[in-house]
């Protein structure tokens, strides 16, 4: 048996699921979004019309807006409170082991597990408001998960809870693998620490930017979970993403061919962000 064949009948099996599974359902898809698919798969073809009528429908803008509203926020301010928690632990601080498990902890719970427990912090009976009121503020109010243009913040603000950690350890790395040598001639020379930063440190950091930022677009694009479990979409279909557009439309209304339109439209997008990385990465590995 030549060295060289067992690695590759090992990884077969795998390798055909993956084909089978993951990109044979997504040219599916991608099919079913060209058809008169309604609550099960029908093979007419009907070009570009549920593009049309995807297009034309409110609560698909709805979900495109609060899709660019919920990344915004999450990717800059999960980037911004990583890089300044990493920076804080790259200090040489005691306990660094626990202060680092602490923020990461959450990173183990699922999004559904987040989405409950943030559901109940943000339910006025319950959570925030009801512990304030009792301290004696009692005008107090924080009613985000009733009110429909305020919902999409619960979503962020969770999101942002449970991915910071995640995006710290990215930083808290590439700073660890941060070349010594400018980072002490700037020293020499007589920098401030926080001039060391801006102009050494963070600029060495720029993979490690474009890395957490393609896998919190990724994840931005594709969060379902943590929306049904903190808002289920509501109230009044004001925290609505394309990824609960995409399961109304094709599990619920029964408008397959639309929601396989809507779930093409998130791939594409996906794919602008991702596969100009993973060009990127390829050429830098290929050329040094």
């Amino acid at each position: 048996m030549k060295a060289g064949f067992l690695p590759k009948l090992l990884l077969s099996p795998s390798v055909l699921l993956v084909l089978a599974c993951v990109y044979g359902f997504i040219a599916y898809t991608v099919y079913l979004s060209f058809t008169a698919s309604q609550m099960l798969p029908n093979y007419e073809w009907v070009g570009l019309t549920n593009y049309k009528i995807l297009l034309g429908l409110q609560n698909w803008w709805i979900s495109v807006n609060n899709l660019w509203i919920f990344a915004l926020l999450y990717i800059v301010i999960s980037m911004g409170l990583g890089l300044f928690l990493a920076i804080l632990i790259d200090q040489k601080i005691r306990a660094e082991s626990v202060v680092r498990s602490i923020f990461l902890y959450p990173m183990a719970l699922s999004f559904i597990v987040v989405g409950t427990a943030w559901k109940w912090l943000f339910d006025p009976g319950v959570g925030f408001e009801h512990v304030i009121r009792q301290l004696g503020f009692t005008s107090f109010s924080l009613r985000w998960v009733t009110e429909s243009h305020l919902a999409i913040y619960c979503i962020v603000v969770a999101a942002i809870w449970q991915t910071t950690g995640f995006v710290m350890a990215m930083f808290l790395a590439g700073l660890r693998g941060i070349d010594a040598e400018p980072v002490n001639a700037a020293r020499i020379d007589g920098a401030r620490t926080w001039q060391i930063y801006v102009h050494v440190i963070i600029p060495q950091l720029a993979p490690v930017f474009a890395s957490a930022f393609v896998v919190l677009v990724t994840m931005a694009i594709k969060s379902y979970d943590l929306v049904v479990a903190l808002t289920s979409g509501g109230p009044a279909n004001g925290s609505w993403l394309p990824s609960v557009f995409m399961y109304q439309y094709t599990f619920t209304r029964s408008e397959m061919g639309v929601g396989s339109a809507s779930s093409v439209l998130m791939l594409l997008a996906v794919g602008l962000f991702v596969l100009p990385y993973l060009l990127s990465e390829v050429r830098r590995v290929k050329y040094g």
